[in-house]
């Protein structure tokens, strides 16, 4: 993280929350896809890649935006001018000061370690971790689902497409999660699996950054409500390897995960073509040469991270041959807390 970072200033406030990656039930989270399919769920855990949001208090009602890891900036000489403005050259931050409506002037910068366009919710995490921050900094007392709402509703605002509500919770929780989709509302589970057997099982690796980040779910979303009866099959089947592999993941059955995440892979393939490319298929592939047993892209796929599930101590040979074959091996530690402030 840069120095910037470690200023102490008077008044300031730090919010982080962490990454994540998904293992299944992904895109069932897209209201009200999962409304079609009862008992779906999805799963994910949170990586201990970091967002973090800080706001300075400024004298005057002047409102800076910064972002440290992407070296944009963005300056208002009032709320009310940034509450005027259409084009922001930082939309997070600015589409959440709009709803914040704070009363005086601020700093406010955002940092990220997670590659552009990753699939591992980087801008969801902000979200949540600039969420927090603006709460706090406006006197808002919110509930941890109360943020999960106002986070994911304003990416929407965002991104101009409907967003799943999966990548919240592993900023707001940490650990690993079943996110239970039901008509009564969604319901965050902790998931009884060792941390550290997830860390000697699985492999991150970046791929690069997608042509159309998001655009693949969107695809698929439109076509399971315009009635299309194969993509309907494909994600009752989604849905049953989801809760199966919640089963196989609290008994720690890696047979049975390693099973259902190879299916599940070869289902989305078939949903949308454009979630792989070349590069993922050849990753794959060296990876299961050398100790991968199943491999699935994390996110809407065409490119970001690719998940690698491992036999038991080839990690490091995995990691090394997806590196040789032009992958980048991001650390993998699984996150045991969601948001906290930093002082």
């Amino acid at each position: 993280m840069e120095a910037s970072w470690t200023l102490s200033k008077q008044g300031a406030i730090i919010a982080q929350a962490p990454c994540r990656a998904d293992l299944a039930g992904g895109t069932m989270d897209l209201w009200p896809l999962y409304m079609f399919h009862p008992g779906a769920l999805t799963l994910n855990f949170a990586v201990n890649i970091l967002t973090t949001c800080r706001i300075t208090p400024l004298k005057g009602k002047r409102i800076q935006l910064r972002s440290l890891d992407t070296r944009r900036e963005q300056t208002f000489s009032s709320f009310s001018e940034l509450r005027r403005t259409n084009r922001f050259r930082l939309p997070l931050a600015a589409r959440l000061i709009q709803f914040f409506a704070p009363k005086e002037g601020l700093l406010i910068e955002t940092d990220s370690e997670s590659p552009a366009g990753a699939g591992i919710s980087g801008s969801s995490a902000l979200m949540i971790a600039t969420t927090a921050a603006l709460g706090r900094f406006t006197d808002r007392h919110l509930t941890l689902e109360q943020m999960r709402v106002i986070a994911q509703n304003i990416e929407a605002q965002i991104i101009n497409v409907p967003t799943g509500c999966q990548d919240y919770y592993p900023a707001l929780y940490g650990g690993v999660s079943a996110i239970h989709l039901n008509a009564d509302g969604i319901h965050r589970e902790s998931v009884a699996v060792s941390p550290e057997e997830i860390e000697s099982r699985f492999v991150l690796a970046y791929t690069g950054a997608p042509r159309k980040s998001g655009i693949n779910n969107w695809e698929v979303f439109k076509a399971h409500i315009n009635g299309d009866r194969r993509v309907f099959r494909n994600f009752e089947r989604i849905a049953e390897i989801a809760r199966d592999m919640y089963q196989a993941l609290s008994r720690a059955d890696w047979n049975d995960v390693a099973r259902l995440l190879r299916e599940e892979w070869k289902l989305r393939r078939t949903n949308a073509p454009g979630i792989t490319t070349p590069l993922i298929d050849t990753l794959i592939a060296a990876a299961g040469r050398n100790g991968g047993r199943a491999a699935k892209v994390c996110g809407a796929g065409g490119g970001g991270c690719v998940i690698f599930l491992v036999e038991k101590g080839a990690a490091s040979r995995v990691a090394t041959v997806i590196g040789d074959h032009g992958g980048r091996v991001l650390p993998l530690q699984v996150a045991r807390d969601g948001l906290r402030f930093a002082s």
